[in-house]
């Protein structure tokens, strides 16, 4: 059993939202703190109560809560109840769990041993199996005789991509690994090396998000494949141009999922509430916070009613249906604009295309196809339009 020490027997956590909002517990991945999470968290926590949690040794948590007397190792199960116990000291029977890598397991564990607790489940970056225990046992055994510092050297290669390692989040995260305790961190890694839910995951029944970033070589693309065939009904969501901490190099598309998600499986009040929220996610997601804000800025009582009704519809029913990639919608929204001359809208969305994965060729390709069905003046200013924006955005 898991024995805390008898001063501090919770994990270090944070709430926002309202306290009558439904509940949503929130994992970190390993080696980071709960800030993890602080891209999501303003969203979030319009339409549920959060909370964040931090593993033991990191952030605030203390690193003598994880012991397993009776085993003699820790393991995954033993975090997953200190998180249950966080939540019986809360007040929360059954809440939405939503966690990154070490936290997606946790959250895993739960919902396949504890279903009555869990209302949805998201998992990001994470696996039923991280790997080898070999690697794992290695790593415990470097910290416990170095430090984190030599795991933290490399940590941003393993987290983000090349042009997202130098970006103050990344940095900041990087140094919360460096702050953890390196005893509490190979114990981390010691239940990593012991995870093993694949012959468990047909049991999750609760409805589960997998989010994987296409470029994460700590938790390859397959593995995220491989949690959402075997867990009933999962649905999958890749993230372009992002690796293992996708919510963090990509936090846009990852909120947007999450809130829909939640949206969908939620209870009904939480639904309701989250509905529009997910909406202008999504709106944010493809269009940028900048415009969107603007938009918003320069709504009237007469306007208010056409702002709501694209944000519903376009937004929250159209791009968010699952038959289409962002990229794909990208492509047949700019060849209808150039075919009906909407050089404004064109302009704008020539921008989202960039946020959705387009490169400046397909973008070409795009307008090229354009010229033959739509008619070679529409394109000639539709070219001059796009040389302009991805003068702006590319060079």
């Amino acid at each position: 059993m898991i024995t805390p020490g008898p001063a501090q027997r919770l994990l270090h956590h944070r709430e926002d939202g309202p306290d009558s909002a439904p509940p949503l517990i929130l994992g970190p991945s390993l080696g980071t703190s709960l800030a993890v999470w602080e891209p999501q968290v303003p969203s979030l926590a319009q339409s549920h109560r959060v909370i964040r949690w931090d593993l033991p040794g990191h952030g605030g948590s203390p690193a003598g809560l994880l012991t397993d007397t009776e085993g003699g190792a820790a393991t995954v199960g033993g975090i997953a109840r200190l998180v249950l116990q966080l939540a019986d000291a809360l007040g929360i029977d059954r809440f939405a769990y939503a966690g990154i890598s070490l936290g997606g397991a946790v959250g895993a564990h739960l919902a396949a041993h504890n279903p009555e607790r869990i209302e949805s489940l998201a998992l990001l970056c994470s696996s039923a199996r991280f790997g080898e225990p070999q690697g794992w046992h290695e790593r415990a055994a470097l910290v416990r005789a170095k430090g984190t510092d030599p795991v933290a050297d490399t940590a941003a290669t393993r987290w983000f991509t090349p042009e997202f390692a130098a970006d103050p989040a990344a940095e900041a995260l990087v140094a919360d690994m460096r702050a953890a305790d390196p005893e509490a961190h190979a114990v981390c890694c010691d239940a990593l090396a012991a995870f093993d839910l694949r012959a468990e995951l047909p049991r999750i029944i609760a409805p589960t998000l997998i989010v994987a970033g296409r470029l994460d070589m700590a938790v390859p693309v397959g593995q995220a494949r491989e949690l959402a065939d075997r867990i009933p009904d999962a649905s999958l969501m890749e993230v372009a141009h992002a690796a293992h901490l996708a919510s963090v190099e990509r936090p846009a598309p990852v909120l947007a999922a999450l809130l829909c998600h939640l949206a969908e499986n939620g209870e009904s009040q939480g639904a309701e509430a989250s509905q529009p929220s997910a909406a202008m996610a999504v709106r944010r997601a493809v269009l940028g916070d900048a415009h969107v804000d603007g938009a918003i800025a320069a709504t009237t009582p007469f306007t208010s009613v056409f702002q709501d009704f694209i944000t519903r519809y376009a937004w929250g029913e159209i791009w968010t249906r699952p038959g289409l990639s962002r990229k794909t919608r990208s492509c047949i929204t700019l060849t209808a604009l150039v075919a009906h001359g909407h050089h404004e809208e064109l302009a704008m969305h020539i921008r989202a295309a960039l946020r959705n994965g387009l490169t400046p060729d397909e973008i070409q390709e795009v307008l090229l196809q354009s010229a033959i069905y739509c008619g070679v003046p529409a394109a000639n200013a539709a070219f001059a339009i796009a040389n302009r924006i991805l003068e702006e955005e590319v060079h």
